[in-house]
């Protein structure tokens, strides 16, 4: 067995040596990587259907494609990411020249989630590699088909001084963290967060932390219903609601909300058909304990629409929710499945005053055609991310930073923002051996203080 203290010390000595930091090491690493997917692309499927039941598609789309097309990005963008960066440099400083560098923090713990296991494990490791860093990572030990997987993928082709998957039987989160990192980075819970960066402040290590939340959906009177109807059926039902960026309740205006349920429960119905948990492609909840807490939040409320469940299969059919409010129980914390409450206004202005007033959510989205509903919401309502008239896409991009804020975590990673994220920006300015003026040197008279405010 190798003990975590022995590779947490070989992983720094590996680090100092520099290897890391070379371009043609962070590209040989990143194609090594994607070409690992691509291999085990049919043991990935079958994972991830142990584990939550993903249909190959599902597990395609959202774990494979997505891991291959950031290391895709990384390869095609990393000879300009590692450029100087030119800067102006001040009269006063004359003669010399300014830029800044991107340089690897050192040893990153990355502690990824179960609920996207390969795609969340990979994603900030695509980040690590091309910024040329080391990493130890911890998977879940909710998903065990998959973390094996990983674990078995990595740690074979990768050296351990290197990149490193810790087993999840023999070493606990508490251990993990007895270990000084240059860089965490987790995805998950709010309250393992907050003891991530509690103990992140005794080493002044820097944290990315992203934990999701209870994101918002409006659906204004002038949206397209079909549009709204359809991406909010599948953005809640996608990995069976459990996604940290899933719509967790619907603001719908009285004035369309009837036509928009009956849009709800077709498009549900054309997806999954009558009996959704008999539907090969709708995936499982990850756990038992997760379906009794979805199944409680489900009793003694105006269900219209599903909420039949199958306990030995971990199945819990779309679930539609009417008669919802801010006080309901269903309200009190991120829902994380595939149950959908229907909250009604009549008035958008206190329902935005009361979202403003909730902890900070990782989305928000809104379904409208008035421009000036849009720039109102998305210039006025604090959160991570979030898409007008879709839901979820806006993580499927390189070119946007996806991350939280407040409650919902700090940092943010994808394409770019990856490479910067697991970096340190280095200011440097490089002086001419010219001699200096006199001026700014002792001593200090009269005379140079007048000159020194006519330059200044």
């Amino acid at each position: 067995m190798i003990e975590l203290k022995n590779i947490v010390e070989r992983q720094r000595e590996f680090f100092l040596k520099g290897e890391s930091k070379t371009k043609a090491f962070r590209k040989e690493n990143l194609t090594k990587l994607k070409n690992l997917i691509s291999n085990h692309e049919d043991d990935i499927v079958e994972a991830l259907r142990e584990d939550l039941g993903k249909s190959a598609f599902e597990s395609y789309v959202s774990e494979i494609a997505f891991a291959k097309e950031e290391i895709d990005f990384a390869l095609d963008n990393l000879d300009d990411w590692m450029k100087p960066i030119k800067a102006k440099t001040p009269l006063p400083a004359q003669p010399a020249k300014s830029y800044t560098l991107y340089e690897p923090l050192g040893l990153t713990l990355i502690i990824s989630p179960w609920n996207y296991p390969l795609n969340l494990t990979l994603d900030p490791l695509v980040g690590v590699i091309a910024a040329g860093n080391t990493a130890i990572i911890k998977t879940s030990s909710k998903t065990p088909h998959t973390s094996k997987l990983i674990r078995e993928m990595l740690n074979t082709n990768f050296p351990n001084e290197y990149i490193f998957v810790v087993n999840n039987d023999l070493v606990s989160h508490d251990e993990l963290l007895n270990y000084q990192y240059d860089h965490i980075f987790y995805t998950g819970g709010r309250e393992v967060g907050k003891k991530i960066m509690e103990v992140a402040s005794q080493n002044l290590s820097k944290v990315t932390l992203e934990l999701g939340g209870k994101s918002p959906c409006i659906v204004d009177r002038t949206a397209n219903l079909a549009n709204a109807a359809r991406s909010i059926a599948w953005g809640k039902t996608f990995n069976a609601g459990q996604t940290c960026v899933a719509p967790d309740y619907i603001l719908v205006d009285v004035a369309i909300k009837d036509e928009f349920i009956k849009r709800l429960r077709g498009a549900l119905l054309e997806f999954f058909g009558e009996d959704p948990i008999r539907n090969p492609d709708y995936p499982k909840i990850i756990n038992q304990d997760h379906l009794d807490r979805l199944v409680d939040l489900t009793k003694d409320q105006d269900i219209i629409w599903g909420g039949n469940f199958d306990r030995e299969n971990l199945k819990l059919a779309p679930t539609i929710i009417d008669g919802v409010d801010f006080d309901n129980k269903v309200m009190e914390e991120e829902i994380f499945g595939p149950i959908i409450p229907i909250l009604t206004y009549d008035n958008i202005n206190p329902i935005l005053y009361k979202i403003k007033r909730l902890p900070k959510p990782l989305a928000f989205y809104l379904f409208s055609e008035d421009k000036r509903l849009i720039e109102k919401v998305m210039y006025n309502i604090e959160f991570g991310n979030g898409c007008v008239n879709e839901v979820l896409m806006e993580i499927s991009s390189p070119y946007l930073e996806f991350g939280g804020v407040g409650g919902s975590g700090m940092g943010g990673y994808h394409g770019y923002n990856s490479f910067v994220n697991f970096s340190n920006k280095k200011s440097i300015m490089e002086a001419s051996s010219f001699p200096r003026p006199k001026v700014k040197y002792p001593p200090y008279t009269k005379g140079k203080l007048e000159l020194i405010k006519k330059i200044l």
